[in-house]
Protein backbone atom coordinates (compact mmCIF):
# COMPACT_ATOMS: atom_id res chain seq x y z
CA UNK A 1 0.00 0.00 0.00
CA UNK A 2 1.01 3.41 -0.80
CA UNK A 3 0.09 6.76 0.85
CA UNK A 4 1.05 10.20 1.26
CA UNK A 5 1.34 12.45 4.46
CA UNK A 6 1.18 16.10 4.67
CA UNK A 7 4.30 17.81 6.67
CA UNK A 8 3.50 19.93 9.52
CA UNK A 9 6.54 22.21 10.63
CA UNK A 10 9.41 21.03 8.53
CA UNK A 11 10.81 21.64 5.71
CA UNK A 12 9.28 18.87 3.58
CA UNK A 13 6.20 19.11 2.73
CA UNK A 14 4.91 15.64 1.53
CA UNK A 15 6.37 12.28 2.52
CA UNK A 16 4.86 9.48 0.26
CA UNK A 17 5.97 5.93 2.06
CA UNK A 18 5.15 2.36 -0.02
CA UNK A 19 4.25 -0.11 3.18
CA UNK A 20 3.98 -4.17 2.71
CA UNK A 21 2.38 -4.93 6.03
CA UNK A 22 3.94 -4.05 8.44
CA UNK A 23 6.86 -3.56 6.63
CA UNK A 24 8.60 -0.19 5.10
CA UNK A 25 8.86 -0.87 1.57
CA UNK A 26 9.94 2.95 0.33
CA UNK A 27 9.89 6.63 1.30
CA UNK A 28 10.37 9.69 -0.38
CA UNK A 29 10.10 13.42 0.87
CA UNK A 30 9.09 16.24 -1.41
CA UNK A 31 11.68 19.18 -0.44
CA UNK A 32 13.72 19.37 2.43
CA UNK A 33 17.56 18.10 2.53
CA UNK A 34 17.67 16.34 0.08
CA UNK A 35 21.27 14.25 1.21
CA UNK A 36 19.85 13.37 4.78
CA UNK A 37 16.32 12.51 3.45
CA UNK A 38 17.63 9.81 0.97
CA UNK A 39 19.53 8.68 3.43
CA UNK A 40 16.61 8.16 6.33
CA UNK A 41 14.86 6.54 3.64
CA UNK A 42 17.25 4.14 2.96
CA UNK A 43 18.03 3.48 6.71
CA UNK A 44 14.17 2.81 7.16
CA UNK A 45 13.58 0.76 3.75
CA UNK A 46 12.81 -2.99 5.11
CA UNK A 47 12.18 -2.19 8.96
CA UNK A 48 8.99 -2.84 10.61
CA UNK A 49 6.99 0.12 11.63
CA UNK A 50 7.09 -0.05 15.44
CA UNK A 51 10.59 0.01 14.85
CA UNK A 52 10.80 2.98 12.65
CA UNK A 53 8.00 5.04 15.09
CA UNK A 54 10.22 4.04 18.24
CA UNK A 55 13.76 5.32 16.68
CA UNK A 56 12.13 8.69 14.67
CA UNK A 57 10.03 9.85 17.31
CA UNK A 58 10.48 12.74 19.29
CA UNK A 59 13.58 13.86 16.87
CA UNK A 60 13.86 17.77 17.03
CA UNK A 61 15.06 20.02 14.14
CA UNK A 62 17.28 23.20 15.63
CA UNK A 63 14.52 25.20 17.57
CA UNK A 64 11.24 23.18 16.13
CA UNK A 65 9.73 20.61 17.90
CA UNK A 66 9.30 18.25 14.96
CA UNK A 67 11.67 17.23 12.18
CA UNK A 68 11.30 15.18 9.05
CA UNK A 69 12.49 11.93 10.97
CA UNK A 70 9.76 12.81 13.38
CA UNK A 71 6.63 13.65 11.09
CA UNK A 72 8.13 9.80 9.45
CA UNK A 73 7.26 8.61 12.13
CA UNK A 74 3.84 10.47 12.81
CA UNK A 75 2.81 9.37 9.19
CA UNK A 76 3.31 5.81 9.64
CA UNK A 77 1.14 5.96 13.54
CA UNK A 78 -1.08 7.42 11.47
CA UNK A 79 -1.02 4.35 8.74
CA UNK A 80 -1.29 1.84 11.99
CA UNK A 81 -4.52 4.06 13.01
CA UNK A 82 -6.15 3.87 9.48
CA UNK A 83 -5.17 0.00 9.01
CA UNK A 84 -6.00 -0.77 12.46
CA UNK A 85 -2.23 -2.17 13.23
Amino acid sequence: MTFSYKTMGTCSQYINISVDGKIIEDVSFTGGCAGNLKGIAALVKGMDIDDAIAKLSGITCGFKPTSCPDQLARALKEYKEQNNF
